[in-house]
């Protein structure tokens, strides 16, 4: 009788959460997307000042001073309100596309602080809401906007080509695609500011992004006889595909998000990557890190688990059920508190995995993922369980419960208003930070549309293989942001440090900081006590290079000599130290 009780006291549990986040996504649904178009100019109720097709961050003009335009924001907004469009849900949002390309089409050529249109400024992360350059002190380039756009615009060349739209496709849209697919094609070995504009170095995200648009690029360019293109967008695909795999950190089970930065690497970063590269038809492919892949959701583990108890409002919760999770456990920013974004996607994340496993009828534990599904069933084993076993339903009815508890946390710190902004307080949940973020909204319909069972459109993930020779430099032309002339060094340096301490990186070379303490690189600590950094190097040099230790404020350097290598002329080069 004891085990009845329980077992409906549980069921009870679920079907509040289920009828919870039911209510929430009603709800909340046209709130989110009302606040999306209210931010978007020029006649969003929120977006006073910003010229036509252009996406504020936030109307928060100052504390934190949001009310700019970024790339990306823009460009995964639109990708939201495209595919609305192209999926016939609501036809009244094709003249604000219109009015996003017309202002892309702008703002490609507005020369920046990272560079005119054919020197790099197709990086600048962010600019004026009246379309002029940004020109104050920030992290730029950030390489994942031009990637996020294009995908956002091929999403809705391919609509217009579906529907006897070619030529617009041809004369309007591929101009615009063609600048951003060459920039993602000669400057993806190039190491930028992460989404988070924080760290300068390889990102997981962005390559994840940049992999996707050359893939649906080149196939755009097929349909449209654009083919001049397709071979050289394909080969740095599949050398951007063969450089993702790096970031799996195998000990550990996690993606690695960023090569630099001291951090944990634990980050959401890697999930947000996974639902940004959803591909259903690719099934649970690890090699593109698909969302219910054994590595996604071995990552998605170690990431939610990294936030159960640093946060207050974590407390007493179960360590298998949901909590808020923010950017990255060591994050700082307004006090380091859970993101509605970064809580709704992990909840993506699980609503993407459970669409391909009811899709494909089955679904598969590894050694890799075991983990991941314990939390569920602590005696489950490795093997693939067909839709008609017990394991098959008592796994995914577990996930879709733990998925839900992810938009319920949100639903709970939801204002009555259903206002999002952009964090919610780690000690009592209060929302804080930028209100109304443009991205919040945003993700809260990708989510809501992922419980429902949408399927997005296919971009080529299906059936690709790792190449098993890859080579880092980049293709076209310098001037789309650099590449030719230079190769990927992985520097390893093995060195235990105390908490709070350290490893930095600088050299006899403009990327290696030109021996300047206060601006060398910093190594990550995902693999302790070895620390890593990818930098991009010029080819054929040699360079000399030293480890330097930072605690307190003191740096120390290594020992004499300096370390002295010289690159090869293509392909990649790992340098393995031990401090000394």
């Amino acid at each position: 009788m004891r085990s009845i009780v329980l077992s409906l006291i549980g069921f009870c549990a679920v079907v509040f959460s289920q009828s919870t986040v039911d209510q929430y996504v009603a709800t909340e649904s046209p709130i989110a997307k009302a606040g999306m178009l209210a931010n978007i100019g020029p006649s969003g109720a929120k977006a006073s000042g910003a010229k036509a097709g252009v996406v504020i961050a936030s109307p928060s003009a100052t504390n934190p001073p949001y009310l700019f335009t970024w790339t990306r924001d823009s460009s995964l907004v639109f990708k939201a309100i495209i595919d609305q469009f192209t999926s016939g849900q609501d036809a009244s949002l094709r003249t604000s596309i219109d009015q996003f390309l017309a202002a892309e089409t702008t703002l490609q050529q507005v020369s920046n602080p990272s560079g005119s249109v054919s020197t790099g400024g197709l990086g600048e992360p962010k600019f004026n809401i009246d379309m002029t350059a940004f020109t104050g002190a920030w992290g730029r380039p950030q390489r994942d906007g031009p990637a996020l756009r294009a995908t956002a615009l091929i999403s809705y060349a391919n609509w217009l080509v579906a529907n006897a739209n070619a030529s617009f496709v041809t004369s309007h849209i591929w101009p615009v695609l063609k600048l951003d697919l060459d920039y993602v094609s000669s400057s993806w070995n190039q190491t930028g500011f992460d989404l988070w504009e924080e760290v300068n170095s390889s990102s997981f995200f962005t390559t994840a992004v940049q992999h996707r648009s050359l893939r649906e690029g080149a196939a755009l360019a097929t349909k449209i006889g654009q083919t001049s293109v397709v071979a050289g967008y394909t080969a740095q695909a599949n050398n951007i595909l063969c450089f993702l795999q790096s970031y799996w950190n195998p000990s550990s089970g996690f993606i690695t998000s960023n090569t630099g930065g001291g951090r944990s690497g634990k980050d959401a970063n890697s999930a947000l990557a996974s639902i940004h590269t959803f591909d259903a038809a690719a099934g649970c492919d690890a090699a593109t890190f698909q969302p219910c892949s054994d590595k996604a959701l071995s990552s998605l583990k170690v990431y939610v688990d990294a936030f159960r108890s640093i946060y207050t409002i974590n407390s007493g919760i179960a360590a298998n059920a949901a909590v808020a999770t923010g950017r990255y456990p060591e994050d700082s920013y307004m006090g380091g508190n859970p993101w509605y974004i970064t809580t709704a996607a992990v909840a993506e994340q699980l609503y993407d995995a459970l669409i391909v496993w009811k899709q494909q009828g089955s679904l598969t534990v590894t050694s890799t993922s075991l983990a991941f599904f314990r939390q569920f069933s602590s005696t489950v084993a490795a093997g693939t369980f067909a839709s008609s076993t017990s394991t098959f339903t008592t796994l995914t009815s577990a996930v879709q419960t733990f998925a839900d508890g992810f938009l319920a946390i949100n639903a709970k710190h939801t204002p009555s208003n259903g206002g999002l902004a952009e964090q919610f307080d780690r000690n009592t949940g209060t929302p804080l930070s930028a209100v109304d973020l443009t991205w919040s909204y945003a993700s809260a319909l990708t989510a809501f549309a992922a419980r429902a069972g949408t399927i997005p459109a296919s971009w080529g993930a299906q059936g690709l293989t790792v190449p098993s020779t890859c080579s880092t430099s980049g293709g076209g032309s310098p001037g789309g942001g650099g590449g030719a002339g230079t190769v990927q060094v992985t520097f390893n340096v093995v060195a235990t440090t105390v908490f709070g301490e350290n490893i930095f990186l600088t050299g006899s070379v403009d990327a290696l900081q030109n021996w300047s303490p206060d601006t060398a690189l910093a190594l990550s600590s995902a693999n302790y006590p070895t620390w890593s950094i990818t930098v991009t190097l010029p080819a054929s040099t040699s360079f000399q290079y030293k480890y330097i230790r930072k605690f307190n404020g003191a740096v120390t350097w290594e020992s004499d000599p300096n370390n002295s290598q010289s690159t090869p002329s293509s392909a990649t080069f790992t340098i393995n130290d031990t401090w000394r």
